[in-house]
């Protein structure tokens, strides 16, 4: 029977279930209704008294002596007696006529809403659905098949074996329990465990395990065992083998939270302590004794590892210059990979702020990280675990100390490469192998060599050679090499002329020729280029080819041997001959993959044949100017295979700067014209294209050569300055290109862009063939949709919250006005007629308001002359959808449209799992067998049989001290959505049984309430994995930072509330206006701020259950009696009595 609280006005809002009326009972309506109204209206019993009634209908029924369930009671009240019965409450009494009126109900509507299936949906809803899940398909349709990077990587094999340090225990460190520090050692190579060489700790990423450190110490115990033996100079130099040390973190989850990465930090710097320590030891250390101690250690981290070595310099226990050198792969250094915890979004802002502070400092005795030298490796297109525009340190570190390199421009690799290939890629693995014995030097201190020849061997071994920051060595080197040459058998080309040399060794003997260097020729002056597909190395005896800057010697050829180290007589007996002081310029060649007919990609695979790559040379006039020739020596003894392209060439020739607007681009596309007498070496800067949201479509059209075969084929050439990415594309005809430019909410350099850098494409070309070629450049609209991706996947814990408050915020304001809850897709519709677009129209506004010129034009570069904001704000890019580029304006709607069709395949797939469960429930519900089939649904409705109010407040204190003292409140989180489905699924079965309005108003609040938890709850999930992480590894240390009982508190009360059955109140009064307010506040935040600070979100959305939680409150009379009444458990026995009002 139904149990209605003595003193309550409110029956049918308060529970969800009415019972449905039987014929016999429908005459009795009216007399009924006026007997409750006047009961209502008289009742003078104590408040207590009226609290301990329950008010919901869930009493256990008495059965009838035959067996059969009593004939259910008819409702009380009408609607219209329930809505005026509302408006006489305290809480919505109407202040004026005016509001009275406001509270009207419009009978189609409410007849409609009323039964109206939350399967439907209107036409706006449908077609709103369709496109933002039609973009999104599109977009991860072309992330998957469209502007795709090709994988090169090469197998790595090694021979791994560890050594623990058990040693290293809690005396060290606190964390001696959980994590563990090893040596590795390869077998075959490093027959004993004794540390010999220079220390190198390998720090693992998110999720990592100590043993991903096998390829790089593999390949660097090998190459200086085969250098060692085939050069024996090399230890009087100060190199030494590397001893490679590891961490196993137990494979910690460091990219969601900002504890773990602060604990590895603290433990790493005690290792750090113990490594040092090691080498004092005579039984593990075998060193010379003239050596130094090592005072620091080479840092090499992979993906959150590389973030983990920057904390350790600003933790309490770092020893001071024990870090001098960090290689970083694939770590995102500029912001946190999601921010889901607020602790790791301070972090960042922390080990940020201290490096750019350091750097900023005008002396170096104020900079504490002035000998800390950062380079950042990143993977490229092929990564998509972490966007590699992410690994940028340019917003941090200068470039005399640090810079970003992506894998597609290191010489000899040039291949984009996943989160994980980068560190067992074999072509990869070689260059940092060698690199990092570049830079060791055993006979200092600190183990390296000073910060500016590391720098210059980071930049020799990393970049191509031809960014801005390269340096040559002819400037530092002296003349070396006498060269003496006959007069008569020298070829000496004319002014102007270009070499072209189609074979080797033609003559049988050295062949030298002279280039004259023609004097400088302002505005631009000219440029020496220098082709070919010999090897140029520093080594005479290595070389078929050597190239020289030569000066007319003026010493006798007897005293030039005595101050030339080298002489290279070609002279012989020749009476007539000049000699010529020169300096080698092998040493600056400058790799390039091989352009033939018969490659296809820069790099070769395994099982492929081996690839001999081009060497290129370029010097600016100025480099040239103490010089009169460039001598090539062909020193082929026979005739072979091979070509020398040289010339001097115009910079306004080879050189081309279009500006062009994206807008103009994306509509006409951009076409030039190489001529058909054209230098071999073209450029094109583009100074517009600079953003990592575009890809674009480049077109070569040639025709084939003409008398002369064609020597090479197009090789092309895109890259950007800062970071240095370059790409390569070899017999080049139609090429696909992406950049990893300016990225959204990734923060400015430290140093403001050059308004004309920007994307630039260099071409070489065969220019014996005469023949023109067009270039056509266009933007490729569906491959730049691949790419938001990767730069807005996070959008997706904030966008989809700012749709689904304005949806519960229309649910609410109509259930105040109506009384009806109308359902998610009903409020949905009423949303995208007004409040939807207008968030995201103000969200456009705001975005192009905060925006600017590019950085990139001259219009930027005019502003920021004229502008009195400071030169960098490295926050400019955190709100919204993260840039202030003008040109993406459409970013915010499209980000809009996608999350509506998002949140709205959710609503539906909740519907289906609601009703398939519910369906489910209903099937094992217990039902008595005498029970009639008709009579089923009307009598044994499934009912609320909420527990105990003791054993509810008995089970929240248990779990609030929980959340308090073990577990993190994410957990907490995590069960209060189950509860919440629970819910959900019941009161879908009680409004299909008994289709009432009050059922189903409570069915669609408890189904938008479950829409709202499902969005918040991605943003605690990584959080509760992590705490699940650390119990299987028996770390049972609680979490400092996510014991907050506040943060989890009212979704406990409002879940414990929902479970019993109680509708929330209406609102008729101002206060209607505070639960607008708040569900507004979550939707601007989430469109301005969502994406940066997602933490706050599961905040925001608390302080929404903490109103609903009042409002539920004051439909219950509260009382200390009421409250005992909870723990004596008379309550319980007044439900279990079943006793009548």
């Amino acid at each position: 029977m139904k149990r209605r609280s003595s003193g309550s006005t409110e029956d049918s809002e308060d529970s969800p279930v009415e019972v449905p009326l039987t014929n016999g009972s429908a005459a009795h309506n009216h007399d009924r209704e006026s007997k409750a109204d006047r009961r209502t209206s008289l009742d003078t019993r104590p408040q207590s008294a009226r609290s301990r009634r329950q008010q919901n209908i869930n009493w256990k029924q008495t059965d009838s002596k035959n067996g059969s369930p009593p004939e259910p009671k008819p409702p009380i009240a009408s609607v219209s007696s329930r809505i005026q019965s509302l408006t006489q409450s305290p809480l919505v009494a109407p202040s004026s006529e005016k509001d009275a009126n406001s509270l009207e109900i419009d009978d189609k509507m409410v007849r409609r809403s009323r039964f109206r299936s939350p399967w439907a949906t209107s036409m706006l809803v449908f077609l709103a659905t369709v496109v933002g899940i039609s973009f999104l398909v599109g977009i991860l349709q072309s992330a998957s098949s469209r502007q795709l990077d090709p994988k090169g990587c090469r197998m790595s094999y090694m021979r791994p074996s560890y050594r623990k340090f058990d040693d290293f225990d809690t005396e060290h460190t606190r964390f001696a329990s959980k994590y563990s520090l090893y040596l590795y050692r390869e077998m075959g190579i490093d027959n004993d465990r004794k540390i010999r060489g220079v220390p190198i700790l390998f720090i693992p990423g998110n999720a990592g395990s100590y043993k991903q450190v096998r390829p790089i110490a593999s390949e660097t115990a090998n190459y200086f065992h085969e250098a060692a033996r085939s050069n024996p100079e090399l230890l009087k130099l100060g190199v030494r083998n590397l001893d490679f040390f590891t961490v196993d973190f137990n494979e910690d989850i460091t990219a969601f939270h900002g504890q773990t990465l602060l604990d590895q930090a603290e433990y790493l710097n005690e290792a750090i302590r113990y490594i040092l320590s090691l080498y004092l030891d005579p039984r593990i250390a075998e060193r010379d004794p003239g050596l130094p101690d090592p005072t620091s250690v080479i840092v090499l981290g992979h993906s959150m590892g590389g973030v983990v070595a920057r904390t350790m310099l600003i933790m309490p226990n770092y020893q001071e210059h024990s870090i001098n050198t960090i290689l970083t792969m694939s770590a995102p250094h500029a912001r946190p990979p999601v921010s889901f915890d607020g602790e790791i979004v301070k972090i960042y802002q922390d080990i940020n702020n201290y490096w750019r502070r350091a750097y900023s400092q005008q002396w170096a005795n104020d900079n504490p990280l002035w000998h800390v030298t950062l380079v950042s490796i990143a993977g490229g297109g092929l990564d998509t675990v972490v966007p590699s525009d992410y690994a940028s340190v340019e917003s941090m570190i200068p470039a005399t100390h640090g810079f970003t390199v992506f894998t597609t421009t290191i010489p000899n690799v040039w291949t984009s490469m996943d989160h994980q290939a980068i560190l067992w890629c074999d072509q990869f693995r070689k260059v940092v192998a060698r690199a990092l014995y570049e830079i060791v030097d055993v006979g200092r201190g600190s183990q390296t060599k000073p910060r500016a020849d590391r720098m210059r061997a980071f930049k020799r071994f990393f970049l191509t050679g031809m960014e801005n920051i390269a340096e040559k060595s002819l400037s530092t080197k002296e003349a070396g090499t006498a060269l003496s040459l006959d007069d008569t058998a020298t070829r000496i080309l004319p002014q102007g002329d270009r070499l072209v040399l189609r074979k080797l060794g033609g003559s049988g003997k050295s062949e030298p020729y002279l280039i004259p260097i023609p004097p400088q020729a302002p505005p631009e002056g000219k440029r020496f280029t220098l082709l070919t597909n010999s090897r140029l190395v520093d080594s005479a005896s290595e070389t078929m080819l050597d190239v020289l800057a030569c000066s007319v010697y003026p010493l006798q050829q007897r005293q030039a041997g005595a101050v030339l180290s080298m002489n290279t007589d070609l002279a012989g007996s020749s009476a007539g001959s000049s000699r010529l002081a020169c300096r080698n310029l092998n040493s600056d060649t400058i790799t390039l993959p091989a352009s033939t007919a018969s490659t296809k990609y820069p790099f070769f695979r395994d099982n492929e044949a081996t690839i001999t790559p081009f060497s290129y040379l370029q010097y600016d006039m100025d480099e040239l100017s103490d010089y009169q020739f460039v001598a090539i020596l062909d020193k082929a003894n026979r005739t072979a295979p091979g070509f020398v392209i040289a010339e001097f060439s115009d910079k306004s020739e080879s050189l081309l700067t279009r500006h062009v607007s994206l807008r103009r681009l994306l509509v006409f596309g951009l076409s030039f014209r190489l001529p058909a007498h054209r230098p071999m070496v073209a450029e094109i800067k583009i100074p517009s294209l600079g953003s990592s949201l575009l890809a674009y479509n480049l077109k070569l059209r040639r025709h084939t050569c003409g008398k002369n075969a064609e020597i090479f084929r197009p090789l092309i050439r895109q890259y950007l300055n800062e970071p240095y990415e370059s790409k390569y594309y070899v017999d080049a005809h139609d090429i696909s290109i992406s950049l990893h430019g300016i990225a959204p909410y990734v923060p400015p350099p430290m140093k403001p862009r050059n308004p004309e850098d920007g994307l630039s494409v260099q071409f070489w070309t065969d220019p014996t063939c005469e023949t023109s070629i067009h270039i056509d450049l266009t933007i490729d609209v569906y491959g730049s949709l691949g790419k938001l991706s990767m730069r807005y996947r996070t959008v997706f814990a904030a966008f989809p919250l700012l749709i689904v408050a304005l949806v519960l915020r229309k649910q609410f304001r109509v259930y105040d006005a109506t009384g009806v809850f109308v359902s998610f897709s009903e409020s949905l519709d009423m949303s995208l007629r007004q409040s939807i677009p207008l968030i995201l129209l103000s969200l456009t506004a705001l975005s192009l308001s905060l925006g600017h010129s590019p950085p990139n034009t001259p219009e930027a570069s005019l502003e920021s002359r004229n502008s009195t904001r400071p030169v960098v704000d490295f926050a400019e890019n955190d709100l919204v959808i993260g840039t202030s580029d003008p040109f993406f304006w459409f970013m915010t709607p499209l980000v809009g449209i996608v999350c509506v069709g998002v949140c709205a395949m959710l609503n539906y797939t909740v519907l289906a799992l609601t009703q398939i469960l519910s369906t489910l429930y209903g099937w094992i519900s217990v039902r008595p067998a005498w029970v009639r089939n008709e009579d089923r649904r009307k009598a044994l409705s499934p009912a609320f049989l909420p527990p105990s109010p003791r054993r509810r407040m008995v089970t929240t204190v248990i779990l609030l001290f929980m959340v308090s003292t073990v577990i993190p409140y994410q957990f907490a989180y995590l069960v209060a959505c189950l509860v919440q489905l629970t819910t959900t699924i019941r009161a879908h079965r009680v409004a299909a049984d008994t289709r009432t309005p009050s059922n189903f108003n409570f069915y669609n609040y408890a189904h938008a309430i479950l829409i709202l938890m499902l969005w918040v709850l991605p943003i605690n999930l990584p959080i509760l994995v992590v705490w699940i992480k650390n119990l299987a590894v028996h770390w049972l240390t609680p979490f400092s930072s996510h014991h907050n009982v506040l943060s989890i508190m009212p979704f406990i009360f409002l879940v414990e509330t929902l479970i019993s059955g109680k509708m929330i109140p209406r609102v008729t009064s101002r206060l209607k206006y505070v639960t607008s307010m708040l569900l507004f506040g979550i939707a601007v935040y989430s469109g301005i701020y969502g994406v940066s600070y997602a933490y706050v979100l599961h905040y925001l959305v608390n302080i929404v259950a903490v109103w609903l939680v009042l409002l539920h409150s004051t439909s219950d009379s509260w009382s200390l009696s009421s409250l005992w009444s909870a723990f004596d458990g008379s309550g319980e026995g007044d439900r279990k009595g079943g006793k009548n009002p």
